[in-house]
């Protein structure tokens, strides 16, 4: 069955099935909090559009900024488990702040600095699972690279469905965090568990030999700095409309947390089975245009939700989120570690430098839009970004070639 296919090396390989059940996990946790966040930090921390945007912009440069030095630390000592671990604990140590004291000041602190610590444990899934994959033929490392994103997905089909009926029940919105300390420790025992010890693993994994100088001005390079620059804008849809799903439910009269989970819900799980049938059209299409095709059709769900909010057509637009998130979620991950080639920590740091813009152009056109308009401009401005981003990057591979 060619849907099967994928999953099999997977089970098969027990670090490819602990970086399955981690992204799960993960997923869980982010799938619980993300969509909520927005709206706790104005409705129950009392922070307005603008004091949020500084929260965005602060955990931003914090992540970005720990994921750089730990994927170089990660290449240059091969320490991988080790900062696992570190990732886990600031994961665990920033979701358990909340529920513990509530209030504003601790919520800052663990949005602006703790979780975003955290937030190279991301890209160290998908470096062991890369190094891990590279025992396997090229289609099937790619088709089990894809499949593992599909498996981070997977969480948002069962979850928030979940949190859908918890909170019509009349459950608080707060309970999402004491359930994502549950999954934090889950994870951080996973990690202290099974991670493969280094050095002692099956694949290859030599010291860089770069000194953090050299592996900075690599990833800083011309040619590498502007297809980041460029696939920025397309983290930044996905970041805008994770930021504004919640807010455009809530401002809508009828519409509440309920339908934000409906609608993140819906739109997880119709990108799962996208996601797992990518690998039947990888190769046949173009990298680049497949990722500026998904970046168009995301558009259309991003810019069409605050205009459509309050009509049954809106859900209609999950199924152009699902088809658009399945290739941007997936592809643009893939471009930037083959763009590093062996070194899978400074892949993730390319990531991580992704996130960086995505996230500052994110919070530069949500400050500006509620600013001049509202949250329709600001979708409609976020929209348009990526579709053009996706254009230059499309440009750019074709002068390459």
């Amino acid at each position: 069955m060619p849907f099967a296919a994928p999953f099999l090396p997977i089970l098969r390989d027990p670090p490819l099935l602990l970086a399955a059940g981690l992204l799960v996990l993960f997923g869980a946790h982010v799938a619980s909090l993300a969509p909520y966040v927005s709206a706790l930090a104005v409705t129950v921390f009392g922070l307005g559009d603008g004091a949020y945007s500084v929260v965005l912009m602060v955990a931003s440069v914090v992540a970005v900024a720990s994921s750089i030095g730990f994927g170089i630390i990660a290449d240059q000592r091969a320490n991988r488990r080790g900062v696992a671990l570190a990732t886990a604990v600031f994961l665990t140590i920033g979701t358990g702040l909340v529920p513990l004291a509530p209030r504003t000041p601790v919520f800052v602190l663990a949005h602006a600095l703790l979780l975003p610590l955290s937030g190279s444990f991301f890209g160290q899934l998908f470096a062991l699972a890369r190094l891990a994959a590279s025992l396997h033929p090229d289609p099937t490392r790619r088709a089990v690279l894809s499949t593992l994103r599909a498996m981070f997905a997977l969480p948002w089909v069962l979850v928030l469905p979940v949190w859908a009926l918890v909170f019509r029940a009349g459950a608080p919105v707060m309970l999402v965090y004491p359930v994502c300390l549950v999954l934090a420790v889950t994870i951080l025992l996973c990690v202290w568990l099974w991670w493969p010890r280094d050095g002692a693993t099956r694949w290859p994994d030599p010291k860089s030999g770069l000194t953090f100088r050299q592996s900075l001005r690599e990833i800083w390079a011309p040619a590498i700095l502007i297809r980041v620059l460029a696939l920025g804008t397309i983290h930044g849809a996905i970041t805008l409309y994770l930021v504004l799903i919640g807010l455009v439910f809530e401002a809508v009269p009828g519409r509440g947390a309920a339908d934000t989970a409906l609608y993140a819900g819906l739109t997880a799980g119709l990108e799962v089975p996208f996601m797992l049938a990518l690998p039947l059209i990888l190769g046949r299409v173009p990298q680049v245009k497949l990722i500026f095709a998904g970046a168009a059709i995301y558009a259309v769900h991003l810019a069409g939700l605050p205009f459509l909010a309050g009509t049954a057509l809106v859900w209609v637009l999950p199924v152009f989120a699902a088809i658009g998130g399945a290739v941007v979620l997936t592809q643009p991950m893939a471009y930037l570690q083959d763009l590093m080639g062996d070194r899978p920590g400074a892949g993730a740091s390319l990531m991580a430098l992704q996130k960086l813009v995505g996230d500052a152009i994110c919070a530069t056109v949500f400050a500006a839009g509620v600013a001049v308009s509202g949250y329709g401009l600001t979708a409609a401005t976020g929209a348009a970004l990526s579709v053009i981003g996706a254009g230059a990057l499309l440009l750019l591979d074709r002068r390459r070639r």
